[in-house]
């Protein structure tokens, strides 16, 4: 990702609001007061005494409402707002740059102003998915299935199908790297650089495991 044409992440977010519809913006302001609400919530009382009603009161929406956004307690933990901005970021790549550095690129500048600028939210976030048990299963689960928005994006640079295997084996192997560094780093306290460990993972994706 270039410095000139590709340095937002967060910003991204912000730039694209004025671009959706009203509809959609108050889903968006809805899904972030919800996500607010839930990081408060445990920050004071714990992940478990946390309940969905208490959360839907702190963001002053019906219990219903939360379930409409996130199905389960542990979504509102493991899901944000980056994965469309990811995906554009990812088509707007150069169309000759082979698709994993690409991706170093989109994710190493992303999580970096992510983790910049959202830094309590990224480390409750990863704190709670070693932690919690639910929420590494819920992790686990939602895992299973690749992301469509990735896949999607990938097919459209190497020209391959969606449902192409090696398609789908190289994004789950990219997302299954993220989860173990995000899993690595919070199990050491936070006190590794986390752009380190993910330009890690990635090149030993790139390289294979060395004797």
């Amino acid at each position: 990702m270039a410095a000139t044409t590709r340095h937002r992440s967060r910003e991204s977010l912000a730039d694209a609001k004025p671009q959706l519809g009203l509809r959609e913006r108050k889903k968006l302001k809805t899904r972030i007061a919800i996500r607010r609400a839930t990081y408060r919530l445990i920050s004071e009382q714990g992940y478990e005494a946390t309940t969905i009603e208490q959360i839907a009161d702190a963001a002053e929406v019906s219990p219903s409402t939360v379930f409409r956004y996130f199905p389960t307690k542990e979504d509102i933990v493991l899901t944000d707002e980056y994965d469309p901005i990811m995906a554009a970021e990812l088509r707007a790549r150069p169309a000759d740059e082979e698709p994993l550095e690409a991706i170093r690129q989109v994710m190493t500048l992303g999580l970096s102003a992510f983790v910049r600028e959202e830094r309590d939210e990224v480390v409750q976030r990863t704190k709670l998915m070693v932690e919690v048990p639910a929420i590494r299963a819920r992790m686990t689960e939602t895992m299973a299935t690749t992301p469509e928005l990735l896949v999607r994006a990938l097919a459209d640079r190497t020209g391959r199908d969606p449902d192409d295997l090696d398609v789908r084996v190289f994004t789950a192997a990219v997302l299954g790297a993220l989860r173990e560094v995000m899993l690595y780093w919070a199990g050491r306290g936070h006190r590794d650089d986390l752009i380190e460990l993910v330009e890690r993972a990635l090149t030993t994706i790139q390289g294979g495991l060395k004797l």
